[in-house]
């Protein structure tokens, strides 16, 4: 698995995680939800993404995206 992947599957998986929250917790977990979204937009624009380097230091092997 590469960092974009990596990236990909973790924004996804806190998406699912803050929705299934906001429904049976409280719906102010949609704020997590907002930022992973703000967060994947601001990466697509700058090539910044803070995720990447932590699965970068932890050993993922770097894709094309994220260089």
């Amino acid at each position: 698995m590469t960092i974009d992947r990596a990236v990909l599957a973790f924004a996804g998986a806190m998406v699912l995680v803050s929705a299934a929250l906001a429904a049976f917790v409280s719906p102010w977990w949609l704020l997590l939800t907002a930022f992973v979204g703000a967060n994947m937009l601001q990466a697509a624009f700058s090539g910044f993404c803070p995720a990447a380097i932590v699965l970068r230091k932890v050993g993922i092997r770097p894709g094309c995206a994220f260089d």
